[in-house]
């Protein structure tokens, strides 16, 4: 999954090379063929230290809001609803609404456009 999710984003999104990319020390993050998809495009990996929950501050934040905002409280019917749901949450209000303290209270495709 996390690497259908890399190309989707790399398909979608075209990033620059050197772009860092951060994530923790799971399997999916450091399997050969997740790596060398990085590695072909020239993206730098930084990884969290084992346990370090600060290390990754951001996605630990990210992941609070997500839970906060469109899971908790939540019961889906099925994990297909529970991904709808999500996708939208992401797609059509996280992304392109939602304000962001980090982003000088701009949404992340707002944050982005500003910067091309």
């Amino acid at each position: 999954m996390v690497s259908q999710a890399l190309s989707m984003a790399l398909l979608r999104r075209n990033p620059p090379a050197e772009m860092l990319l951060h994530s923790d020390q799971g399997s999916p993050y450091t399997s050969h063929g997740y790596l060398g998809k990085l590695l072909e495009r020239g993206i730098v990996v930084s990884m969290s230290r084992t346990g370090d929950c600060y290390d990754n501050a951001a996605m630990e934040s990210f992941f609070s809001t997500l839970k906060g905002e469109c899971v908790d409280r939540t019961r889906f019917a099925t994990r297909l609803e529970a991904r709808q749901t999500i996708f939208e949450y992401l797609e059509c209000f996280y992304n392109r609404v939602r304000r962001h303290s980090t982003l000088a209270y701009v949404s992340p495709v707002e944050f982005e456009q500003q910067r091309r």
